[in-house]
């Protein structure tokens, strides 16, 4: 059985976010949403918070397991027995965060594959940052 794993502080969790967790379900057995933990960094929503948004977003869709997690994601997958890491990106900015992680991930476990998926043209404006930012402003 195919498990990928979808992580992200997700704060919160976007239309971009949904959009790529939608598009990689057909690929794959099973997707666990990870809502990632550290304490060094300040949130707007709570963990809990969090994930009732993300289980509210995805109802209708079965083969999504949703958590939480601290810690290394490669750690995580060995848990889960994830072999691929989904993220999306927006910018070159996003490529080459997301090479330089993918990069330190395959270090740990040459295994565990990551999968970069474009974003779709109507959701690349879109970040988390953003959407704070109007929700502080409401």
């Amino acid at each position: 059985m195919a498990t990928a794993l979808f992580p992200g502080s997700f704060d919160p969790f976007t239309a971009g976010h949904e959009a790529i967790l939608r598009r990689v379900l057909p690929l794959f057995d099973k997707v666990v949403v990870a809502v990632g933990v550290n304490t060094d960094k300040h949130y707007m929503f709570s963990v809990e918070e969090r994930l009732a948004l993300i289980r509210q977003k995805l109802a209708d869709c079965p083969n999504v397991a949703i958590t939480s997690y601290s810690g290394m994601t490669v750690d995580l997958c060995h848990q889960l027995g994830a072999q691929v890491i989904i993220r999306g990106i927006r910018t070159a900015a996003d490529f080459e965060y997301e090479q330089t992680i993918a990069a330190v991930n395959r270090l740990q476990d040459s295994s565990i594959e990551t999968l970069l998926l474009l974003a779709d043209p109507e959701h690349v404006n879109i970040s988390s940052t953003l959407e704070r930012e109007k929700i502080s402003h409401r």
